[in-house]
């Protein structure tokens, strides 16, 4: 029991860890949560630094997940208790302890969690993604065609219950957290990869 408690809040303080925040002040000198949406993740970071800064906060997002998985199954834990280290990740990156509980929506380390726990799943968002963002050029639409799937191919890909409750926790998560990207889908107004964001107050950290 200590040990299962130990790991899972070892997964959200991984989670926690915000590659958005340490990538932009290391690569630009700029506090993405001051730029454009104030979102840590990769696509503020895009618009904000460049497209080096962008890529190294997605493969940390990513890592960070895929390794807390990679933790729970060092120890041999159960599908269960992998699926709440996976959920505690998640939730790390959203409400990380590092950045005063203000983070990321949490596409990239899921996409992280769910190719450690489910390769086979995890691809296929993976392809999901690209395809939607390449075709539309929305990051944002291109996670929620992703996550939207998700449930549906675990269930045809996993089948295990707990996989297949975590992917649909993941779902409900991820939009709401996209909530307000689905209204600028709606009336057009959302921005597209490669927009440069605009500064909110100061962008260059002093």
């Amino acid at each position: 029991m200590i040990l299962d408690v130990m790991l899972i809040v070892g997964a959200y303080v991984l989670g926690s860890i915000p590659f958005g925040v340490l990538v932009s002040r290391a690569c630009g000198g700029v506090d993405v949560r001051r730029v454009g949406s104030g979102n840590i993740g990769a696509t503020n970071v895009l618009r904000a630094v460049g497209k080096g800064a962008a890529a190294f906060t997605l493969l940390g997002d990513i890592g960070k997940g895929a390794a807390a998985i990679g933790l729970g199954r060092w120890f041999g834990m159960s599908a269960t208790l992998l699926a709440v280290m996976a959920l505690a990740a998640v939730f790390g990156h959203l409400l990380p302890l590092f950045t005063g509980f203000r983070g990321g929506k949490g596409v990239a380390t899921t996409l992280g969690v769910v190719l450690a726990a489910m390769p086979a799943v995890g691809g296929l968002l993976l392809l999901i993604w690209l395809i939607v963002a390449a075709i539309w050029r929305y990051s944002s639409l291109a996670a929620l065609s992703a996550m939207a799937a998700m449930p549906v191919l675990t269930w045809l890909l996993d089948g295990r219950l707990p996989m297949l409750t975590l992917s649909m926790i993941l779902v409900v998560v991820v939009f709401w957290r996209h909530r307000e990207n689905i209204v600028r889908l709606y009336e057009g107004t959302e921005g597209k990869i490669g927009e440069r964001a605009r500064a909110s107050n100061s962008q260059i950290v002093k």
